[in-house]
């Protein structure tokens, strides 16, 4: 498709225009549900799945749907995603559900979702639209990921605890313990610790981003080696 460069779109979700690191939404969910590892995979999973849903139905629709009622539209197709969502995780991870408790169906409000919508999957065809939804859902995923595992690492000294809610037995004996006598640091559990992991990672972000761009800088005016013809016009005193 005209409209579908893959590399860019990825480059565009996961890193660029990472939702999480550089749009700065959803922020709700990602500060209060990234305690621990399988909150984090749990709602990370959900909101992916939810926004790659939603972008392919909007796409669908995009053409036949009027632009008074284009955002109510937008909004009814994710709340049907979301309660499909919600209804899967009730019927086979209960407990997980409990415990994301009303994340789950807030997804609908999440603004990554609605803007990808509004501004991606009502302008392009059904492949980008699933693409792009599918990236950008993986970079939310993925930053809720990281900071789960940092938050719980330091918050309980424990790495992939209770992952049996998610996957099931098999995930029972995944936990990692970092340290036996580690007594936990309480401010990486709450919220507050979730802002300072996520400034941290913004600005890990950033300092990449310059390096990349002074690099180019250099090799962009790196000095040519050998002998070079001069020309000197002017004056000179």
């Amino acid at each position: 498709m005209s409209d579908f460069n893959a590399r860019e779109i990825a480059f565009s979700g996961l890193w660029k225009n990472n939702p999480a690191l550089v749009q700065v939404l959803g922020l709700c969910p990602l500060l209060a549900v990234s305690a621990s590892v399988v909150n984090a995979f749990g709602l990370g999973f959900a909101t992916m799945l939810v926004l790659m849903c939603s972008n392919i139905s909007v796409s669908l629709v995009r053409n036949i749907v009027a632009d008074a009622i284009r955002l109510p539209v937008f909004v009814l197709i994710i709340a049907s995603f979301t309660t499909v969502i919600q209804l899967l995780m009730q019927a086979f991870t209960y407990e997980l559900y409990q415990i994301l408790g009303i994340f789950i169906p807030l997804i609908v409000t999440n603004c990554i979702i609605l803007g990808r919508a509004d501004s991606y999957a009502s302008r392009h065809s059904v492949l980008a639209s699933a693409f792009d939804g599918l990236m950008m859902g993986l970079g939310f995923a993925l930053v809720l990921l990281v900071l789960g595992i940092i938050r719980e690492a330091i918050g309980s000294g424990t790495i992939f605890s209770q992952m049996d809610l998610l996957l099931g037995p098999v995930a029972k004996d995944w936990t990692i313990t970092l340290s036996e006598n580690y007594q936990g640091f309480l401010i990486a559990s709450l919220p507050p610790g979730a802002f300072i992991v996520c400034g941290f990672l913004m600005a890990l972000k950033n300092i990449i981003n310059d390096s990349v761009e002074r690099r180019k800088k250099l090799k962009q005016g790196a000095v040519i080696k050998g002998s070079k013809r001069v020309r000197t016009t002017g004056a000179v005193s």
